[in-house]
């Protein structure tokens, strides 16, 4: 099982209206807070969210270099993909393959793509 992931971020307080927003509604509750980061749980797991150090702020995350690809998280139903999908399209926020929405994943595979405000892809799935 997985203990905890740590997302170096760009921007805190950005990141935190996003993830606050996108986290709380998946059933995630707010565990840690300090002046440099912040952190959500579900049962034993929880992602952490930390301020980058300015020295390395000059280098900006791409999906497609090493390291982090994604981060795909369980839907409990189609209908909770396709409200998250509607709810981000209201947030202004980007749906990625959108002609390909909900199958980008393929025929079994329900899902919404989009990206954080560091560009980092996220993903809310399901089988059907």
């Amino acid at each position: 099982m997985l203990h905890h992931v740590e997302i170096n971020v760009s921007d805190l307080k950005r990141s935190r209206e996003f993830w606050e927003w996108f986290l709380t509604g998946l059933g995630y509750v707010i565990f840690q807070e300090w002046e440099q980061g912040f952190s959500f749980k579900f049962g034993p797991t929880y992602l952490v969210f930390v301020q980058t150090e300015e020295r390395f702020l000059d280098t900006a995350y791409h999906r497609k270099a090493t390291g982090l690809n994604h981060l795909a998280f369980h839907a409990k139903s189609p209908a909770q993909v396709n409200e998250m999908a509607a709810a981000l399209k209201q947030k202004g926020i980007s749906v990625l393959y959108e002609d390909k929405y909900p199958y980008a994943g393929g025929p079994e595979h329900y899902a919404v793509f989009f990206e954080d405000p560091d560009r980092i892809k996220v993903e809310l799935a399901c089988s059907v």
